[in-house]
């Protein structure tokens, strides 16, 4: 689905202008993303698997919720407006833990997506089985156990949305957070 989006400079710097994110995408344009990572209390992480029809990265596993940051909003509320919509879980601002801003320069195929992606962290120990995904986004959502997606990534590395290092300071976040509450 093609939105409306801010655009910004190499340093995440708003530039005043505004584009699809199909054109932000074909010529490489910096904008902006919100990531949710939700975990529960039992050291899981929530994944989704992506949409069998889905542009990129068809039918791998990837981020709980995420999202581009649509024109004017901030990616807090894109964070939120993804949960819920691709999940279905309200979830409030207090919800979320901010984590960092990342940066991206990624080649897909056709696509450049050069994005500053805003990362956060929800817990919810809710029952996920009663969860509601958004059929033309992705197929389930399923809480996997840290180590599980640590060898996935290892020995079968094609069914997961490639995002390098990351994964691996979600993991070590995860089990930070879960630490810290003992």
């Amino acid at each position: 689905m093609d939105e409306l989006i801010d655009i910004y400079d190499e340093n995440n710097n708003p530039v005043g202008v505004q584009k699809m994110k199909s054109e932000a995408h074909r010529t490489g344009l910096w904008h902006r993303a919100a990531h949710v990572w939700i975990y529960n209390s039992a050291g899981e992480i929530l994944l989704q698997l992506r949409a069998k029809d889905k542009e990129f990265y068809p039918n791998r596993w990837d981020i709980s919720a995420a999202g581009h940051v649509s024109a004017g909003e901030e990616p807090v509320v894109s964070g939120l407006r993804e949960v819920k919509e691709e999940i279905g879980l309200p979830v409030s601002k207090e919800d979320l833990g901010f984590f960092r801003i990342g940066k991206s320069k990624m080649v897909y195929e056709k696509m450049l997506n050069n994005e500053f992606y805003y990362v956060y962290f929800l817990k919810f120990d809710g029952d996920s089985s009663k969860l509601r995904v958004q059929e033309e986004e992705l197929q389930e959502a399923r809480f996997f156990p840290v180590d599980k997606i640590k060898e996935g990534l290892k020995t079968n590395q094609d069914n997961y949305v490639f995002h390098g290092e990351y994964w691996q300071d979600v993991v070590n976040h995860v089990k930070k957070l879960l630490s810290a509450k003992v």
